[in-house]
């Protein structure tokens, strides 16, 4: 979806279209969920502090989040991915995977598919999406940034290599901005610079990822479309209204979080054995400390007791803005599927 929280809310405050709105976060602090279009003129991005936009752009409106508005639209968006096929994989509430090769309307075209998707969308909420076509998600994912917003871009098997090998390193799905600037200091600055590296140079630079890599600098990634994703962390955490200075202050705040663990946890059905706590202080500086139990668990005294344990591990190094709580090395995994490569027509 294009902007989609900010989209959403635009589309129920007509007085909001064509101005400069960002959802989440505030003028003096909070990190920014979304921005429209006309705010992204300026500079305002997702993730951005609200300081730091509001100084980009003096006339950004501030706009508070409604999530349950949003998975309302989310479920009417995908109720139409389901007219076409059962194997959607959701990435988030404003984006999906969808494997067509075999799709209920029996159309033959892949391109045609999306192009359907995306009118069916607009008749529905009013809101405009743009897509990716290609033969693998990752070429997908890639596309579908190109021709933003309402647009889509097909990228057929011939046209993966020349179109992988032109590709700024920073484009590529995965990369952030941290592993770009590494790939900078090695001389890697698009496809064609990473396709060169060897697969030995790379495993020295950036180890268990290299393989990774070294596929995606060729076009390679067999990983299927999931129709049931398996969740690999459940997670929660609380931006602060004023920074906390002391231990004692977050233990409140840590009990509150360890709550909705147990609730998301629950509801699942799922239990883990890792506890995970994030802690992000005022200069934005993130710390993360962990224990992996012997026993799976999902009950918040349990998680609280970890995560409590977790924080007296050492003394904070300042003010916290932000603290959170996560549960890895679930009890929900199941055997990877056996991946077999689909030819389709584009």
């Amino acid at each position: 979806m294009d902007a989609f929280y900010a989209s959403v809310e635009q589309l129920d405050n007509p007085e909001l279209r064509g101005l400069p709105i960002a959802v989440g976060g505030n003028e003096v602090r909070g990190v920014i969920s979304a921005a429209s279009y006309e705010a992204r003129k300026f500079g305002v991005r997702s993730a951005m502090p609200g300081k730091l936009a509001i100084k980009r752009c003096p006339e950004l409106i501030f706009v508070k989040p409604r999530f349950e508005r949003y998975k309302e639209v989310s479920n009417m968006i995908r109720s139409v991915f389901y007219e076409y096929t059962d194997l959607v994989e959701p990435l988030a509430l404003d984006e999906a995977f969808l494997d067509v090769t075999i799709n209920k309307k029996g159309m033959k075209s892949a391109s045609l598919i999306a192009e359907e998707i995306r009118n069916k969308i607009y008749q529905k909420t009013g809101l405009t999406a743009s897509a990716g076509i290609s033969s693998n998600k990752f070429i997908a994912k890639i596309a579908s940034d190109y021709n933003k917003p309402n647009g889509q871009k097909t990228i057929n098997p011939s046209e993966i290599e020349s179109f992988i090998e032109q590709l700024e390193i920073k484009k590529f799905f995965g990369v952030g901005q941290k592993t770009a600037d590494k790939m900078y200091h090695l001389g890697i600055f698009t496809g064609y610079d990473l396709k060169q590296k060897s697969l030995e140079f790379l495993e020295e630079h950036f180890g268990n990822s290299a393989q990774h890599y070294y596929n995606i600098s060729r076009g390679i990634h067999n990983s299927a479309v999931q129709a049931n994703r398996i969740p690999k962390s459940i997670a929660a955490e609380r931006t602060f209204e004023t920074n906390l200075t002391s231990e004692i202050f977050l233990k409140d705040k840590l009990f509150f979080i360890a709550e909705e663990l147990e609730f998301r946890l629950k509801k699942r059905g799922i239990s883990g054995k890792t506890i995970t706590l994030k802690i992000k202080y005022s200069d934005f500086s993130v710390q993360t400390r962990s224990e992996t139990l012997p026993y799976f668990i999902s009950n918040k005294d349990l998680i609280f007791d970890t995560s409590l344990k977790l924080l007296y591990q050492e003394k904070l190094r300042e003010s916290v803005r932000l603290i959170g709580v996560s549960v890895t090395n679930l009890n929900n995994q199941e055997s990877k599927p056996k991946l077999i490569q689909l030819r389709f027509n584009f």
